[in-house]
């Protein structure tokens, strides 16, 4: 915990560990939502929200990534941001640890030097690593020198935290080895679903047809040209059908695609209202997860796949490492071949004439899900991650290793 000033041990006994929530981190982001509603509900954790907005959305990220951080207007609202945080943190409590939440590659600068001034050690919430979510929506080859900078701050953010938080190993070894950090500097908290939202819902699927849903981002990382090479391999059954919610830069030419492969069998609903969504996916036989081939798709488990649990659907997704290592094929999820719009289309069939497979790995699935990647389940693993912080940063001050 080097440049640490002396800290405070922390709360003894049944005292709460004390968390300040840090950043310019999106708030409305599912991520940011379920680990702090996970922490909140742990019975000895207490959270401060130190939070100043910066980030307006997608759209905004994708526009300073493509060279809109060169106006001075951007980084008026940098500096106002970072302004408002500083006086944030300056009235906030004492705390134990500082989690930075996601994206907070860039806001670690300033998180180390006030959670270190204070004697703190600091945590980052990773999720994703900034450049390699550019690098698959073409941005660091569209603009390279862009691309070159967000790689060296993302570096050196990377660099300032004692502890990193990563979603598995994959993800953490890849970041590990890209950046030349420290794996054991990597602690793992999964994805989830927020099941005070996703929980069963007292609907049934429809009796007359076989009705598959998506939700989600359309971004190249989720594979939608193969859900749409399997309708279009399905479609000569008319029972089934595929529903699509959601927004995203690759929308328009799905949608465009699809017109153009007069795909009847697939209906667009866009960005709904939360209930009408919950109702079509608790209404759906199949719920699909990811099929592209990206290192972003590959080394995660999204979050959609345990939405669809939560809500104790079945869940169809692309095989890889890292879900097999969460969740199992065949029982707890159906699992294809990445890429695949064959694959794809014979595992719906094999679902779809096989109702108590599909129950079965509905049951299993939501089991999975309760048991790790709940609000409550994550909120324990970044509790004991967090505490392990403490403590070694604790050991560190108080009782120096001998020389």
């Amino acid at each position: 915990m080097t440049g640490m000033k002396p800290s405070s041990l922390p709360p003894p006994g049944d005292a709460p560990l004390r968390v300040c929530y840090f950043g310019t981190y999106r708030a409305g982001y599912t991520r940011n939502q379920i680990i702090l509603k996970g922490l909140q509900a742990q019975p000895d954790v207490a959270v401060n929200v130190c939070h100043a907005p910066l980030w307006q959305g997608i759209e905004d990220r994708v526009q300073q990534a493509s060279g809109g951080w060169r106006n001075p207007r951007f980084w008026g609202r940098v500096v106002s941001a970072y302004r408002r945080l500083i006086r944030a943190h300056a009235a906030a409590p004492d705390y134990d640890v500082m989690l930075i939440g996601y994206p907070g590659q860039f806001d670690a600068y300033l998180g180390r030097r006030l959670a270190h001034a204070r004697g703190k050690p600091v945590a980052l919430d990773i999720l994703m690593s900034l450049h390699l979510v550019a690098e698959e929506r073409d941005l660091v080859a569209a603009h390279p020198s862009t691309g070159a900078l967000l790689f060296r701050l993302e570096r050196g953010g990377l660099r300032r935290p004692d502890l990193l938080i990563a979603e598995n190993p994959e993800y953490g070894g890849y970041i590990a080895d890209k950046y030349h950090l420290p794996r054991e500097r990597f602690r793992y908290v999964p994805h989830g679903a927020d099941e005070t939202v996703f929980h069963p819902r007292p609907l049934r699927p429809p009796d007359d047809h076989f009705r598959v849903t998506y939700h989600g981002g359309y971004l190249p990382s989720h594979g939608l040209d193969a859900i749409l090479g399997a309708a279009a391999l399905l479609r000569d059954q008319p029972d089934v059908r595929f529903h699509f919610y959601g927004s995203g830069p690759e929308k328009a030419r799905i949608v465009r695609q699809a017109s153009e492969l007069a795909l009847s069998n697939i209906t667009f609903h866009g960005f709904v209202s939360q209930d009408e969504l919950l109702d079509g996916l608790a209404t759906a036989h199949v719920c699909l997860g990811v099929f592209g081939t990206t290192r972003q798709a590959n080394f995660t488990v999204q979050n959609k796949v345990w939405e669809g649990l939560a809500l104790g659907r079945p869940v169809i997704s692309g095989d890889s490492p890292t879900i097999r290592a969460a969740l199992a094929d065949r029982r707890e999820v159906y699992l294809v071949a990445r890429n695949s719009p064959e694959a794809l289309a014979a595992g719906l069939s094999e679902l779809r004439a096989d109702p108590a497979l599909r129950e079965s790995i509905a049951a299993a699935g939501h089991a999975r899900y309760r048991a790790g990647n709940s609000t409550v389940a994550i909120g324990r693993q970044m509790a004991g991650a967090l505490r392990e912080l403490v403590e070694l940063a604790s050991a560190t001050t108080h009782h120096p290793p001998r020389r």
